[in-house]
């Protein structure tokens, strides 16, 4: 049997084609029994069958293969370590079809993956519910499968359950007898699909109901009391489903879609076949007590979801390898039809924070290709991250752009319609748009999806002559020795002077003459939109131009995003020193787009931290450059919400007065402390709409301290009371911002106590910059019990990343090492080296400001500087 320890991969013996599944969750008790019956075909010779299950409790004697006679196994072995059944007989088994029959038992854990219980509460009483969340490889959990992407088959899912109870599966129920208290129910047979989509979920729920014009039956069902907050996103299913069946010219293959809200959850969403499952935050909207941001979320998510039941679940990814064919396709899509529902949301610009998330992390030196190599399923669950997500999103968005938009979409409906109800490898789709395309598909996209990385190019204008020039763009400031063959897209003074090509070599030189009608003061703007995923660094006079063209508003809001976005990156690599980045941002002090302003937000951030480090003698006049900086679109926004303003407004309101709340601005934490404590005395006051809510929040945490905890306790109260989990999440993503300390390991342990549900404490992580230490301090004391709640899910990388990559100093990234040495799991060795890599990045930006030499000068000027 050791032949078959710590692969990757089962071996090919037998070919799973259906179960037949039936399941009793015992609810008080948190236990389930099950039976599972596999038509197999067995399809080498072999005494072996090996397929996968974990913490399960396999009844040995109820083992048996049925083909033309009966087999029982002599040895039954269930290898933790590796997740799989190894079941040894006698005598080779006959080449062809048989029936597998196990008999198991299980736990119903509080893991939040395989089968597991979450719970809630009705009339003050506290229940269970019993749910699935199988991806990337926890059906093993639920029964023992054959549980790769590739091992697809048909499952026919019968449930024993409390019979008041609603019981729902991927497909609907076909029969359900009630016997006293317990009834059972019986669902059609699924499609053909993979393991990790099965689904199930049983408890007390309410729902809404529609139809889409061809007849799909659509539910949104949620916790009694609140169906009525799930209209909106029943609205948006319906009309996403019917976009998504024009877009990829296939039907919904399922007669039904229910989604449903789960209270302890790990992911965000999951796409399951026919039953998508959802935190409560990404499904339910409330109008009164919900903010613009939490809208837009909902679209983005359900639409991302409802993508994969074309992109991902009908035709699936061959092995986790080319799990970005499934998110970066949702991801990229999902933009597609918030742009169709939502025009006025401006999305597209809004995706190029998707780009900078995705750019970011693969500037690490620890970052990885696209298509990533799995050794084994401990490593899966590292890869949902920026690169499978958002880098996945941009370079297919670039090559929709390079393609053009028609011959991407009907190649894309070909490829859909090829592979439907099978598996497919990132090269077959290149094979797919190759053919409808002409284009080097193949050839192109390998650059960008086997290998780690992404260029920066270079840009000089000399002699007439524009001179390009590509390398490896690495936040640690050196350069990586990735080529990459580069969609290049240019603009010259002007947007009907546009030119394309591939920059396929090293460097490359274009005549200007044609494209420069006076090369005296025309600008030059490389990655047009900034569909390319690519930076862009250019030389002293072209970045001048580029300063003046953002001054003047010559250039479109994506490029001046880009702009931006560009020459923060350099600055962190120490290609472009600090001055240069914050006389840049300077042009920017009238911009009113969204997307701009909330980069400039974020970079904020980063900067006063970074000052905090390295000239804290600077930091109140940097502190006050920022001010200014966003003064203008705080002074146009107000605090209050104006009649008929757009969706981009409302959300702007809220990031822009939290950024003032954080740098200390005076005149905003006074007047938040004033609505806060109208609400306290009054909930329905329209003194604190929800999108000013969190600004409110954190407004008020600047102020608190050990011996000033009255807002503290008033804002824990409000935590207590709600059942809103966006409001929850508001409230815990707020209290750590307060600069003392001693409050911030308070908050850090509130996390850890049974007010936070295990889902939501990673909202509460984002310390301030006077709690970093004791976040550190704290996290390392935490850490064994932290690793045995969250050590087997998603979120404990979260742990890691918050905390320790805004540490800045290479004795912390020692010290952090040295910590880990001998706590490293297979399942945070990636977030963990990346982490490191951020700390000793920060602690070479910071080394690289304390010798700017005109920093001081420069800063001191701007912050005086009236405009």
């Amino acid at each position: 049997m050791d032949q078959f320890k710590g692969k990757a991969r089962l071996p090919e013996f037998a070919v799973p084609k259906r179960y037949d599944i039936r399941l009793k969750p015992d609810l008080s008790a948190c236990t389930f029994t099950g039976s599972v019956s596999v038509d197999l075909e067995i399809v080498a010779d072999t005494k072996f069958i090996v397929l996968n299950a974990a913490e399960l409790s396999i009844n040995s004697g109820s083992i048996c293969f049925t083909s033309s006679k009966v087999f029982q196994p002599l040895k039954v072995e269930l290898v933790e370590a590796d997740a799989i059944l190894v079941l040894e007989f006698a005598e080779a088994l006959p080449i062809g079809v048989g029936v597998l029959a196990i008999q198991f038992d299980g736990v119903l854990n509080d893991k939040m993956k395989g089968f597991y219980r979450s719970t809630y509460e009705l009339q003050g009483e506290k229940k269970n519910m019993a749910v699935t969340q199988f991806e990337a490889a926890d059906a093993r959990r639920c029964f023992p499968c054959w549980d790769e992407p590739a091992c697809k088959a048909i499952f026919k899912i019968t449930l024993d359950v409390p019979s008041e109870l609603v019981a729902l599966s991927n497909m609907p129920v076909v029969e359900e007898k009630v016997d006293g208290p317990l009834k059972t129910v019986s669902y059609q047979e699924t499609p053909i699909m993979s393991t990790y989509l099965v689904a199930i979920v049983v408890g007390l729920l309410d729902y809404v109901e529609d139809h889409t014009s061809d007849g799909i039956k659509v539910r949104v069902y949620c916790q009694i009391g609140k169906a009525n907050q799930g209209n909106f996103a029943l609205n948006v299913a319906v009309k996403t489903l019917e976009l998504y069946k024009e877009y990829f010219s296939v039907q919904y293959p399922l007669p039904k879609l229910d989604m449903v809200t789960i209270l302890d959850f790990a992911a965000g969403a999951m796409e399951n076949y026919g039953l998508v499952t959802y935190r409560e935050t990404l499904l339910l909207f409330d109008e009164k007590h919900s903010a613009a941001a939490n809208k837009q979320s909902i679209v983005t998510v359900v639409a991302h979801e409802l993508a994969h039941q074309w992109f991902g679940n009908l035709v699936t990814m061959e092995w986790w390898t080319h799990l970005w064919l499934n998110e970066g396709f949702a991801t990229w899509v999902s933009y597609l039809a918030a742009d169709s529902l939502f025009p006025e949301w401006n999305i597209w610009t809004q995706f190029l924070d998707e780009t900078t998330d995705g750019l970011t992390l693969d500037s690490l030196e620890e970052s990885h290709p696209i298509e990533v190599e799995i050794n084994h399923a401990s490593e899966i669950d590292e890869i949902f991250d920026d690169i499978s997500y958002s880098k996945g999103a941009s370079v297919i968005r670039m090559l929709q752009s390079y393609l053009g938009a028609e011959c991407f979409q009907s190649s894309l409906a070909s490829y859909i319609k090829k592979y439907a109800y099978s598996n497919a490898k990132t090269e077959d789709l290149w094979t797919v748009l190759e053919e409808g395309s002409g284009e080097p598909v193949n050839k192109l996209m390998n650059s960008w999806t086997r290998q780690k990385g992404y260029p920066v190019v270079s840009l000089k204008l000399k002699d007439q002559k524009l001179e390009f020039e590509q390398s490896q763009f690495l936040l640690s400031g050196s350069y990586g020795d990735g080529q990459w063959i580069v969609p290049l897209t240019l603009c010259c003074g002007s947007y009907d002077v546009k030119k394309n090509f591939l920059l396929q070599t090293k460097s490359g030189t274009l005549d200007a003459k044609d494209c420069l009608v006076e090369i005296g003061s025309s600008w030059i703007k490389l990655n047009v939109h900034q569909t390319g995923f690519y930076r862009v660094k250019y030389d002293e006079d072209l970045a001048a131009r580029l300063r003046y063209a953002i001054e003047k508003k010559y250039l479109t809001e994506t490029d001046r995003f880009g702009i931006l976005d560009d020459s923060f990156a350099l600055c962190m690599a120490r290609h472009q020193s600090l001055t240069s980045l914050l006389t840049l941002m300077g042009a920017y002090r009238k911009e009113l787009e969204y997307t701009v302003v909330s980069n400039l937000i974020t970079i904020s951030y980063k900067v006063t931290r970074i000052a905090a480090d390295s000239t804290p003698e600077l930091l109140d006049y940097i502190n006050q450059f920022f001010i200014d900086l966003f003064q203008y679109s705080a002074d146009r926004l107000g605090w209050d919400p104006k009649e008929g303003e757009s969706h981009l407004d409302s959300m702007l309101r809220g990031e822009i007065l939290v950024a003032l709340a954080k740098l200390g601005h005076d005149l905003t934490l006074n007047e938040a402390n004033r609505r806060f404590h109208a609400f306290v005395d009054d909930r329905n006051t329209p003194l604190l709409p929800p999108d000013i809510r969190k600004a409110a929040y954190v407004a008020l945490m600047q102020r608190v301290s050990s011996s000033n905890r009255l807002d503290y306790e008033s804002l824990l109260r409000i935590y207590r009371e709600t059942d809103l989990s966006q409001e929850k999440t508001r409230i815990l993503g707020s209290l750590a911002s307060c600069p003392d300390p001693n409050i911030v390991l308070e908050v850090l342990n509130f996390l850890l106590s049974s007010e936070v549900r295990s889902q939501d404490a990673v909202y509460g992580l984002a310390v301030s910059k006077e709690g970093q230490e004791t976040a550190w301090t704290w996290l390392k004391d935490n850490w064994d019990h932290i690793s045995k709640v969250w050590g087997s899910g998603v979120l404990i990388t979260r742990f890691i990343s918050e905390i320790v990559s805004p540490l800045a100093s290479f004795e912390k990234a020692k010290e952090v090492e040295e910590f880990f040495a001998s706590r490293t799991t297979p399942s945070i060795v990636r977030t963990l080296k990346q982490s490191i890599e951020w700390v000793n990045i920060n602690a070479k930006w910071v080394q690289s400001i304390q010798n700017e030499k005109q920093l001081a000068e420069a800063v001191k000027e701007l912050a005086h500087r009236k405009y």
